[in-house]
């Protein structure tokens, strides 16, 4: 069995991550959500809400691919979250050139602290390369329409959270 680890913060998880989960499908038997913890930052959705979100947003690609999904978080470094996972290959999407060279440095420090992991960049599809989590949350922010970007769960869980 061929397990991939994509990490990320998912905060939130969007239609482009989706993307790159049910074009994953195609290559690995089972991909593990990796959801970072990571203290210092201030994320919108707390990891329970996160996780609870991808099981929401990756179900039906789980059940049309056969994929075996798990949604885990981590804290710490991504190969270490690989090597408990037992997977063998990290997925990156990568939506332009920043991206990219960002990725890479990424891949070359992954590969030099565990040299068995592999590094698989996909590149995002043209409907979902504009969309950032992060622009996303900005737009929820400023009360924007943010459902062209994230499925319907995360637009209503922006709806409930932001009405407080």
């Amino acid at each position: 069995m061929r397990t991939a680890l994509y990490p990320g913060s998912f905060d939130p998880i969007t239609f482009g991550h989706v993307d790159i989960v049910r074009r994953a499908a195609r290559l690995v038997d089972r991909l593990v959500i990796a959801i970072g913890i990571h203290h210092q930052k201030n994320p919108m959705f707390s990891p329970g809400e996160r996780i609870d979100l991808a099981k929401q947003s990756l179900h039906t690609v789980a059940r049309d691919t056969g994929l075996d999904v798990k949604i885990a978080t981590f804290e710490g470094l991504v190969v270490d979250a690989a090597k408990i996972e037992g997977a063998s290959i990290i997925i990156r999407g990568l939506r332009d050139a920043a991206d990219f060279d960002y990725e890479m440095q990424m891949a070359g420090m992954n590969a030099a602290l565990s040299p068995h992991l592999e590094t698989m960049f996909l590149a995002s599809s043209p409907g979902t390369r504009h969309i950032t989590a992060t622009l996303v949350r900005q737009i929820a922010e400023m009360g924007g329409d943010v459902t062209p970007f994230v499925p319907a769960c995360v637009a209503d869980a922006f709806k409930r959270k932001l009405s407080k």
